[in-house]
């Protein structure tokens, strides 16, 4: 029996048992541009990786696929996956608040991008996923945005609604910027 990924992360009670390192889900099941095979991301602030790590173990190690990593270094993030309630779950820890993390400030970015841009844009972001893009990648396909996708999507996110509504529009899609009646020329 298939779960929505929200059943599946209440079913395992993850986010309850990681609340101690400030879990976020992002990633593209809460987005709504999943496929199959896509994963469930979990990213935490992590102060003591080693309290992450056997926090993961402990709580993880006993599903199928399970495998830690964890990096040297000063910021030595620690990287687990493992699958449950038919979804690959990637929980990712790292010494920065999330809301600094390149993965939380990607998704949040796209939400917007989504929000803005409506059922067409997300229609031309599944479009190039479905094609075999990443998320960053697909998203920056559709926006025309030059370089680096993901560095490029970095670039957009702290543009207000009106620029991002004439990125979008510029970009071929006709969006509105929500209550002005505008085409983001404000």
């Amino acid at each position: 029996m298939a779960f929505s990924y929200l059943e599946a992360l209440q079913r395992l009670d993850l986010l309850a048992a990681l609340a101690r390192f400030d879990p976020h889900v992002a990633g593209t099941p809460p987005l709504g541009l999943d496929l199959p095979g896509s994963d469930i991301d979990v990213l935490c602030h992590v102060a003591d990786t080693d309290a992450f790590a056997r926090t993961v173990w402990d709580f993880a190690s006993n599903h199928e696929r399970f495998a830690i990593h964890q990096w040297t270094g000063e910021r030595r993030p620690v990287v687990a996956s493992f699958v449950a309630h038919g979804w690959t779950i990637e929980i990712f820890g790292a010494s920065c608040p999330v809301v600094q993390q390149s993965g939380w400030r990607h998704f949040t970015v796209e939400r917007r991008l989504l929000m803005l841009g409506g059922d067409i844009f997300r229609t031309a972001v599944m479009e190039r996923r479905r094609g075999g893009l990443k998320t960053e990648p697909a998203f920056a396909e559709v926006l025309g945005l030059a370089g680096d996708p993901y560095s490029a999507l970095l670039d957009v996110e702290t543009r207000s609604d009106a620029d991002l509504v004439r990125l979008l529009n510029s970009s071929g899609f006709a969006v509105t910027v929500a209550g002005t009646g505008t085409r983001g020329e404000e």
